[in-house]
């Protein structure tokens, strides 16, 4: 009666568990997987981080769904966030059109040793060199707030710019600069520190500030900003780096040489290349399409030998520890895996879902470096080149007819796809044994499994453990099997079903004339399946045995009624 109830309670696209947040057990959403509400998407934990600014741990023994009820609070959550974010940005819009007035909370820790500040100092070197490399060093006690009593004694010009501004005002700390609207001027400041600025260096400045030229703006581009963060990870890190997988193997990120094995190629970049190539060969890509894959098996910083277990811990690491520069308000393009011992199946760093082949590991990472989202469907990808690839080939709209057998398609990637294998024959896929090629993938596959001897690809369900050699087909089967999906409904009576070609089926029921004439009662069937069924009856073709007292049966259906009637204790499926 209990599973009765549950299965009863089962709705579409939920999994049997209990809720990762009040764990509640029934059936629930995933929190890592996309869901449509109202035309709105919804992944319910980016929702949660946003929101809370917490990180879930990634144990693949923990549950990732969640109930319906929390989910609402989540909502709830959100909409109170999203409110707080319009309402503050009203009121700074109209703070900034009058006089700005910053404020300063000081720091949360009391504990802290506070120093005297002093007046920052400009080191100047006289040099005869003309290099225009420049930089200011400023003095670390730029963080310490002014204070409002007069117990210290004030350095020249301090008491006369205090006296700009009302008693009750604080003057802003380094830390407040980095709050809008001074932004802008705080990164500008960070690009300097630490640098040394030479006289003609300055007077350069000064010719340039002349009343004719417009004033220029420093700031920091995006190309620049990905170019610091992907290389301070490199070179401070032992990560191997290396391109998209092909045909022939993992490509070295430095050079053209590629390796099947990732260990050998572990080894060819600790003796072939140094971490200082690294600014150069990423300053060659553009912002479009930079995405770096890293091998980060038993990560390390290679400044203090500290292990560490996530690019994101590292990169705070060296940040907090070691003082580097990263600029977190861009998009990150160091993609982890962790490949090394040739370990399968792929396991993602970041949810802990296997994949069997290194390309379906590869696409699922769009899941989680959303970095450029497509506004008609909502697919996430890791640079702006992919989109623009995505959008071309999935939402450019129109008639693409074949100019050979006259077939329509609506997209012209579709359109090419078909010229190529059914027109041109092309065999696009080459095994990497021997030089025979293939024009689908699965047929290299199963080239590769009879003839070379490799393991064959199985996609396991998690919950029956049937298998499939396509991740295609295992998707169908959980949402037909285990889901339950039934999207497609009969619009004259309750059926409902997987497939629109089942439904297709379905309605001969209602509108299909009945051709299919048995040749010995002369009875009539719209469908030929349903008249070799009925066949089985002149043919006395008794398939069908009950398991309890031997009785045999034409029908599935007469068995079914048999066990009913007279095994009462017995269920068939």
């Amino acid at each position: 009666m209990a599973a009765l109830t549950i299965i009863m309670e089962r709705r579409p696209n939920t999994l049997y568990g209990e809720c990762r947040f009040c764990l509640l057990k029934g059936y629930h959403r995933d929190i890592m997987k996309e869901y449509f509400t109202n035309g709105t998407r919804e992944v319910y934990i980016d929702i949660f981080m946003e929101c809370f600014n917490l990180y879930l741990s990634t144990n693949k023994q923990l549950s990732t769904l969640i109930c319906t009820s929390c989910i609402q609070r989540l909502r709830e959550a959100n909409r109170f966030r999203l409110m707080v974010v319009n309402t503050e940005q009203q009121l700074l819009a109209n703070v900034l059109d009058k006089e700005t007035v910053f404020i300063n909370v000081g720091d949360l820790e009391t504990d802290m040793d506070i120093k005297p500040e002093h007046a920052h100092q400009l080191e100047v070197k006289v040099e005869p060199s003309d290099s225009m490399d420049c930089d200011f060093t400023f003095d670390d006690t730029d963080d310490i707030e002014l204070k409002d009593d007069d117990k210290r004694e004030k350095i020249d010009g301090e008491a006369e710019l205090l006296a700009r501004f009302p008693h009750r005002y604080k003057l802003p700390t380094r830390k407040t600069l980095y709050t809008r609207p001074c932004k802008g001027f705080a990164i500008h400041l960070d690009m300097l520190r630490g640098k040394n600025i030479l006289p003609r260096m300055v007077a350069k400045l000064l010719e340039d500030e002349s009343e004719d030229s417009p004033r220029k703006k420093v700031y920091v581009t995006e190309k620049m900003a990905q170019i610091q963060n992907t290389t301070t990870v490199i070179e401070f890190s032992n990560v191997t780096v290396f391109k998209s997988k092909n045909r022939v193997g993992f490509p070295c990120f430095y050079c053209r040489s590629s390796f099947e094995n990732f260990d050998t190629l572990r080894d060819h970049q600790a003796k072939a290349h140094k971490k200082s190539e690294t600014r150069k060969i990423v300053a060659r890509y553009g912002t479009e399409c930079l995405v770096v894959y890293a091998d980060i098996t038993d990560l390390q910083c290679l400044i203090c030998n500290e292990k560490l277990s996530t690019l994101n811990e590292l990169k705070a690491h060296l940040v907090k520890v070691h003082d580097k520069k990263i600029h977190p308000e861009f998009t990150d393009r160091v993609i982890p895996f962790k490949l090394s011992h040739n370990k399968h199946p792929y396991e993602c760093q970041s949810c802990g879902c296997n994949f069997e082949t290194f390309g379906s590991i590869e696409r699922h990472m769009n899941v989680h470096y959303r970095n450029y989202v497509c506004n008609q469907c909502g697919t996430g990808f890791v640079t702006k080149y992919r989109l623009k690839v995505h959008i071309k080939s999935m939402h450019v709209g129109g008639s693409f007819p074949c100019e050979i057998c006259k077939k329509v398609f609506t997209t012209h990637q579709k359109h090419k796809n078909h010229v190529d294998t059914v027109h041109k024959m092309l065999k696009r896929f080459k095994c990497p044994k021997c030089p025979e090629r293939f024009s689908e993938y699965f047929r290299r596959q199963k080239h590769l499994v009879e003839t070379h001897g490799s393991a064959p690809l199985r996609y396991k369900c998690n919950v029956c453990d049937k298998a499939f050699d396509r991740r295609y087909t295992l998707s169908r089967h959980m949402k037909r099997d285990h889901l339950e999906e039934r999207d497609f409904q009969c619009q004259l009576c309750a059926y409902k079903c997987f497939t629109n070609n089942e439904l297709r089926v379905h309605m001969i029921k209602h509108n299909g004339e009945r051709i299919h004439e048995c040749s010995v009662c002369k009875k009539s069937y719209a469908r030929k399946k349903t008249l070799r069924e009925h066949m089985r009856i002149h043919n006395n073709d008794r398939r069908f045995a009950c398991a309890v007292c031997g009785q045999a049966f034409v029908q599935k259906c007469s068995l079914k009624g048999h066990i009913k009637t007279h095994h009462l204790d017995y269920n068939l499926p």
